[in-house]
């Protein structure tokens, strides 16, 4: 599913009920579920843990890379599919870009699952 087509997380209050108390449309499951599939890796796991637990809740590929003992292309592209979930945000600064927890995506994602 092309990135234009996923539902931004910070937009799953507004357009889904809690899965407990409402089935998805056919059109918003398979949105979510792409979305979904950007954390279902490892690496892309330990990317969002890492970013949330920095001391300044951000962070650049240089702080990743040795941690994961990934190569930086390798953990540039997983911040790029994190980033067109809708998980991350990204800031450019002079030749750096930062990473930082998208507000409200992962609240929006433990209320549609129903806590």
């Amino acid at each position: 599913m092309p990135v234009h087509e996923l539902i931004p997380l910070r937009d799953l209050q507004s357009c889904c009920a809690p899965l407990t108390r409402e089935p998805l449309t056919v059109e918003n499951a398979a949105s979510l579920a792409s979305s979904l599939k950007a954390l279902a890796d490892p690496a892309r796991l330990r990317i969002l843990s890492m970013i949330t637990a920095h001391a300044d809740g951000e962070a650049c590929v240089c702080d990743l890379t040795e941690p994961l003992g990934l190569s930086q292309p390798t953990v540039s592209h997983h911040l790029r599919v994190l980033t067109e979930a809708g998980f991350l945000e990204r800031e450019k600064r002079g030749t750096w870009a930062f990473f930082r927890v998208a507000d409200g995506a992962l609240e929006s994602l433990t209320t549609l699952l129903g806590r």
